[in-house]
C-alpha cells in the first residue's frame, strides 16, 4: 500500500504548484497588456502628428507667392483642425533697409484639433522689399 501513494504522489501537480504557475501566466499576461497599451498610444499619438504635419504642409503650401506675402493674420478651419497664420515682418541685426532688397518675414503656423493635440511651425520667407 505504501508502494502505491508513492507512486500517487509523483503521478501529478501539487496545490502550490499549480498556483505559482498561474501567478506566473497573470505576470506575463499583465506585462504584455501593458505593453500592448503603451504601443497603441504612441500609434495614436504618431498618427496625430502626421495628420497635423500633413494639414500644416497644405497651410504652408496654400500661402501666397513671395511677391503677394503680406504681414497679417490669418485664420480658418482645416481637416478637422483649427489653423491661424501670423505674418510680421522680422528685425535683422546688421540689416540695411536702405539696400537691403528682400525683407525677411516670420510666418507663424499654428494648428490644433479638436481632442487638444496641436502643432507650431514656424519658417521664415524672404520677400521682395517695396520700393519706396
Amino acid at each position: 500500500m505504501s508502494r502505491r501513494s508513492c507512486s500517487d504522489r509523483a503521478a501529478g501537480f501539487t496545490l502550490i504548484e499549480t498556483l505559482v504557475a498561474l501567478a506566473i501566466i497573470a505576470i506575463v499576461l499583465g506585462t504584455i497588456g501593458s505593453v500592448i497599451a503603451v504601443t497603441t498610444k504612441g500609434t495614436r499619438s504618431i498618427d496625430q502628428h502626421l495628420a497635423l504635419s500633413g494639414t500644416a504642409e497644405t497651410l504652408l503650401a496654400d500661402l501666397p507667392a513671395r511677391g503677394l506675402l503680406k504681414p497679417g493674420r490669418q485664420s480658418g478651419e482645416l481637416a478637422g483642425s483649427r489653423w491661424r497664420v501670423d505674418v510680421v515682418p522680422m528685425k535683422v541685426a546688421g540689416g540695411n533697409p536702405a539696400t537691403d532688397r528682400f525683407l525677411p518675414l516670420a510666418v507663424n503656423l499654428r494648428l490644433q484639433r479638436a481632442d487638444g493635440a496641436a502643432l507650431q511651425v514656424t519658417t521664415v520667407k524672404l520677400v521682395p522689399r517695396p520700393s519706396q
